[in-house]
């Protein structure tokens, strides 16, 4: 009877062990399907991590906290994103950490920066091309105080945005080019009109921080 005992314990930590170290592959990165419709005026971070939130609550995940990729004058995108790993909605794995979405090995791609309902956004070569994600920062996810379209509060003529590319393509093969998080700065202000004039709707990365 005890060796039974012994042996049953043992399975149930085992299983429990197990529970514990897999993974949760439901939906943790997203492009949002739309913007705010209001340029790059996003509401500031707030209103953004809202914007988020929302978009993948109506898609059905629940449960998690979410964020945008966006830095500040005074915030850094990439510490605002929790530790990872991230599963965009087919579940497929799109980075393990920080350290591996800043760098070649994340497996951001058109067929992988899917938006919360999991369809393909438009990219490089379709009508209209949507390619260019906000985020105001560097390839290596820190800020760029002055092209963050003040702090995402602005829709006017005025200010710039750092985008990158979500499909990975631009007008050659550059580094910044293919750029998931640092391609170009936009041009024309700030406006809805004037990020579509460059390949943009006013998107932005979303990460589960949980």
């Amino acid at each position: 009877m005890r060796r039974l005992l012994l042996v049953t314990a043992a399975t149930l930590l085992a299983v429990a062990a197990g529970s514990a170290l897999a993974q949760d592959e439901t939906m943790s990165f997203f492009v949002t399907s739309v913007g705010s419709g209001k340029g790059a005026d996003l509401g500031g971070l707030k209103g953004a991590d809202a914007h988020c939130a929302s978009l993948a609550e109506a898609a059905g995940v629940t449960g998690k906290t979410w964020a945008a990729y966006l830095s500040t004058s005074d915030t850094d995108a990439r510490d605002r994103i929790g530790k990872g790993p991230w599963f965009d909605a087919k579940g497929v794995k799109i980075a393990d950490d920080v350290a591996s979405l800043h760098s070649d090995a994340n497996a951001i791609t058109k067929q992988t920066a899917l938006d919360e309902k999991g369809e393909v956004i438009n990219g490089r070569g379709d009508k209209p091309n949507r390619h260019d994600i906000l985020t105001g920062s560097k390839p290596d996810g820190t800020k760029i105080a002055d092209q963050t379209c003040g702090d995402w509060t602005m829709s006017g003529a005025e200010g710039v945005a750092m985008v990158g590319h979500h499909d990975r393509m631009g007008l050659d093969d550059s580094a910044a080019a293919k750029s998931w998080n640092s391609s170009h700065a936009s041009r024309g202000g700030c406006s809805q009109e004037a990020l579509q004039g460059t390949g943009g709707d006013g998107l932005f990365y979303c990460f589960a921080t949980n």
